[in-house]
């Protein structure tokens, strides 16, 4: 084998290099560890120093290692050595839940991430984070970092700065200075109450600000303070003490605005112009009654909007709602639209409210629509070419007209109480794409029928407004029976419009229930469901029954059900009897053959003897004795033996003596039985 050293000798350097590169690496990797602190565990990259109860980072962290575990001891700011500072290879730190009440110096100079949670950190200078100039991720959260206890300008002095945390602090306004490669922020749970508009002025490419649970109102927001925020894509502002959305957010990038858990009782018409990209919205728990008619018309690429826990007046106003809740697409998820007022249709789905349980005042001029006609659905063509084509019904909002009464009339009036930055912008919104369909008037958006076929079958067919992706028919029989029946459903296609019920029962009464399903055959209940109940032809040669003959059926059922009851009901109370009485029975016996045995005596005249196979009562009276057996036998005629079961005089001076007959008596010392044992 030959090794190619030609080219080498012609380029000495390289070659050296070559080989010194080798020998390098091959030292590295069989090179022992690097020692371990004494107080720690190492183990690769990793030193493990958490919870040792330390009051200080222990001496001798090397180069070599990348995480440093310092968490839950009782670390103070003087416990940090100044060699620390010097490691470059630490990267991570954590030093969540120690005492520490200042921002920490000597930390290593390469740190990216830094864990300061749960500790009781009061202020933070401009020279502890210079000496992190290479710091990424900073958590804060549930300190006591108030807007004093921050130098202005402190956070900018980590130039690397990408995600800062300062959730559960006791911050009254945003800090001053923050870094300009800030991409994340989260300032909820403190207690900022005014956000000034030079706040986010140089952090343009922030992407996520968290201000839930704090103290913000409408006048604390200065307007315009989101407008710079050009790339920012989540904006939270839950929990806060608001009444309608803040004006001029940057609606070019945001995809997600909470503003649940506030106390928002308008949104203005214009409050969501040109979120084109929002896809989240989230306004529970909030004060809304009535929406201005178009407001949402802009959120072109809407997937989910939320609106639980609002007082929703289902009258009138309400009417565009339930035409722009039904022309969704199926990509869109709307959640929480149910009335709460008035009393009549109390818990319903705005989606399910027809013409009789929406309340409108009787207006003696001209006749309106049933409906209202959305502003962005497009006019049907005319059937002929020479007619001019049907006019449609438009909405125009000028100003802040439409807040009151829902449909934005612009003959409202527009309301001096709202600042002039809620005027709609000088060119028009582009329209939304919706499906089409046809335009309102109509009763119901789905409406079903039945045909009782023969006494087996029945032929369901429905019709409706919009174009469905499939449908679901159930239908389960209706009766007495506490059980209930079995329900049945089948899924058909959207193109159907009709579908046959077999192998039913004569004579039964169904209930027969259509519902509308999206694309992943999945189906919200209470929205878009149609429920009819009827009943099947009787069979063949049965005469059908009548009105009377129905009520008596029904009587009769009731009847037998009653009975069943009551008949189980008699059976406990007989067998609760029967077991009380045995009892009572049982215990009277057992008084009586004491009271038997007790009775004309008194308790110094006898006294009992007997084992358990001799259960015999020995009587003794002043002047005679007699023998009476215990469980009331017959005695046998016999000889029977008495003997006392003590000794006289307990004991004292008698002994056991043996008789001719192997009795056994209780003799004195001259082995003379005592006068107490006889024989009969």
């Amino acid at each position: 084998m030959e090794f190619p050293c030609g080219p080498w000798n012609k380029d000495w350097p390289s070659f050296l290099q070559f080989w010194l590169t080798v020998l390098l690496s091959l030292q590295l990797q069989f090179s022992p560890a690097a020692p371990c602190p004494m107080e720690c565990r190492c183990d690769k990259t990793f030193v493990y120093c958490n919870e040792r109860a330390l009051t200080s980072v222990p001496l001798g962290v090397q180069e070599g290692y990348k995480i440093l575990y310092l968490h839950n001891n009782q670390i103070n700011n003087a416990g940090f050595p100044l060699e620390l500072h010097n490691v470059a290879s630490v990267e991570t730190v954590y030093l969540y839940g120690n005492q520490l009440d200042e921002f920490p110096i000597n930390l290593p100079k390469n740190t990216r991430v830094l864990h300061l949670q749960e500790n009781n950190i009061q202020t933070i200078s401009r020279a502890a984070l210079a000496q992190l100039t290479q710091l990424e991720e900073l958590h804060l959260d549930d300190n006591s970092i108030s807007t004093v206890g921050v130098e202005e300008g402190a956070f900018r002095e980590a130039l690397s700065l990408k995600l800062l945390f300062l959730t559960k602090n006791h911050l009254s306004s945003v800090p001053i200075g923050l870094p300009e490669d800030l991409q994340e922020l989260r300032l909820d749970e403190n207690r900022i109450a005014i956000i000034a508009e030079e706040a986010f002025q140089n952090v343009t490419r922030l992407q996520r600000l968290l201000l839930d649970g704090n103290l913000l109102t409408d006048e604390g927001i200065a307007p315009g303070t989101f407008q710079d925020l050009a790339n920012l894509r989540e904006l939270a502002l839950a929990r806060n003490s608001l009444t309608f959305p803040p004006p001029l957010l940057p609606s070019q990038s945001l995809l997600k605005l909470s503003l649940q858990e506030n106390q928002i009782n308008l949104i203005p018409v214009t409050a969501f112009a040109g979120f084109h990209r929002l896809e989240k919205l989230d306004v529970s728990n909030n004060q809304l009654q009535i929406l201005t008619q178009g407001v949402f018309d802009g959120l072109m690429n809407l997937r989910q909007i939320t609106v639980r826990n609002n007082p929703w007046r289902c009258d009138c106003a309400v009417k565009w709602v339930v035409v722009w809740l039904k022309s969704l697409p199926p990509s869109l998820n709307a959640r929480g639209f149910v009335c709460q007022s008035p009393d009549k249709v109390r818990g319903m789905a705005v989606r399910e409210l027809t013409l009789e349980n929406i309340h409108c005042p009787t207006d003696s001029g001209a006749e309106k629509s049933p409906w209202p006609t959305l502003r962005t659905t497009p006019p049907p063509p005319p059937t002929t070419i020479g007619d001019p084509p049907p006019a449609t019904t438009t909405t125009t909002v000028a100003g802040g007209g439409g807040f009151g009464d829902g449909f934005g009339d612009s003959s409202a009036p527009a309301d001096p109480s709202f600042p002039n930055f809620f005027d709609p912008p000088p060119s028009p919104l582009p329209p939304p794409h919706h499906p089409s369909g046809p335009l309102p008037p109509y009763e119901d958006p789905l409406q079903i029928a039945f045909h009782g076929v023969n006494s087996t079958c029945i032929q369901v067919s429905w019709a409706s407004y919009f174009k469905v992706t499939a449908y679901k028919v159930t239908w389960v029989k209706m009766g007495h029976n506490l059980m209930g029946d079995v329900t049945r459903e089948q899924t058909v296609s959207g193109d159907r419009r009709q579908l046959s019920l077999t192998e039913l029962e004569p004579r039964s009464v169904y209930r027969i229930c259509v519902y509308v399903l999206d694309t992943l055959n999945s189906y919200r209940p209470g929205e878009d469901t149609m429920c009819l109940e009827t009943r099947t032809k009787p069979a063949p040669g049965t005469k059908p029954a009548g009105p009377e003959q129905a009520a008596q059926q029904d009587l009769t059922s009731t009847l037998l059900l009653a009975g069943i009851i009551g008949g189980a009901v008699l059976i406990v109370l007989v067998t609760l009897l029967s077991l009380f009485c045995w009892h009572m029975h049982k215990k009277s016996r057992s008084a009586s053959a004491n009271w038997k045995y007790n009775r004309g005596r008194r308790k110094d005249d006898y006294c009992e003897a007997g084992t358990k196979k001799d259960t015999s009562i020995l009587e003794m009276t002043e002047t005679s004795f007699q023998i009476v057996s215990l469980n009331n036998e017959q005695l046998l005629k016999g000889d029977f033996r008495i003997q006392p079961i003590y000794t006289p005089n307990g004991g004292i001076g008698f002994r056991d003596c043996h008789l001719s007959n192997n009795s056994l008596a209780y003799c004195k010392s001259s082995n003379v039985p005592s006068t107490e044992f006889c024989h009969t």
